[in-house]
């Protein structure tokens, strides 16, 4: 069984939320509760990356879920540049922990990249009880 769910997004702040409401309700429908909490703490990482960092104006960045017999792949594109680069901040920093994060979360990451832009991308092993003999 393969199945994929894709939406785009305009580059604006409620898009972040938008995207966790995407994923989160094609997570419930294909009836993968226990992985919700994860992908949806993701997706907000991604998502606010895509608008902050690799998103030009005008632009919309796109999120993607996949799911086969073992895995669930989250995706994000973006059309901006660059490689992104997991660090380990240092205890007073504001920022720089979302990558970090995500990278603990998921059991794979990685980025593809495009004539335009990334394709940044996580996937997430099948609760047990949702695997395929």
């Amino acid at each position: 069984m393969h199945l994929t769910e894709q939406r785009r997004f305009p580059r604006r702040r409620t898009s972040v939320g938008a995207s966790r409401d995407f994923v989160t309700g094609v997570l419930v429908e294909w009836e993968l509760h226990p992985l919700i909490e994860d992908i949806k703490l993701c997706v907000s990482e991604l998502a606010t990356n895509a608008l902050l960092h690799g998103v030009p104006p005008g632009r919309e960045f796109c999120v993607g879920l996949r799911r086969d017999e073992e895995l669930v792949r989250l995706e994000v594109r973006d059309s901006g540049p660059g490689q992104l680069v997991v660090r380990r901040p240092d205890h007073d920093a504001c920022s720089g922990r979302g990558l970090h994060l995500v990278n603990e979360l998921a059991d794979g990451f990685g980025v593809d990249d495009h004539v335009v832009g990334k394709t940044v991308w996580l996937t997430f092993k099948m609760p047990a009880a949702h695997l395929t003999p």
